[in-house]
């Protein structure tokens, strides 16, 4: 059996499938517990506007290595923390201010 999703706009001009096979990915949804998973309020997650913010980066953490080889350890506004390319942080507003507190 196949469904089909009604999506908003902003999903469908990013690209998201509304339809589905029921075998393959649709679960039953299950609400967030904010106690045992904090940080996952829709608020906080990434925007599906038309001017997304930085995919909701919050701040720059630590960084690994120099120049354009150089990764850097990123916590988004959800909670969660991982690291990222040069290329991919050198835009974000977040890695001038990184630069800022780090005096360089």
């Amino acid at each position: 059996a196949t469904f089909k999703l009604e999506l908003s706009d902003d999903l469908r001009r990013q690209g998201v499938n509304s339809s589905f096979h029921a075998s393959s990915v649709l679960r039953l949804h299950v609400a967030n517990d904010d106690r045992l998973f904090p940080g996952r309020q829709f608020h906080q997650l990434a925007g599906f506007n038309d001017s997304p913010s930085e995919w909701d980066v919050d701040r720059i953490l630590a960084h690994s290595g120099a120049g354009s080889g150089a990764a850097f350890k990123v916590l988004w506004k959800s909670g969660d923390t991982n690291w990222m390319e040069f290329g991919s942080v050198r835009h974000l507003v977040a890695f001038d201010d990184y630069l800022e507190a780090m005096n360089i």
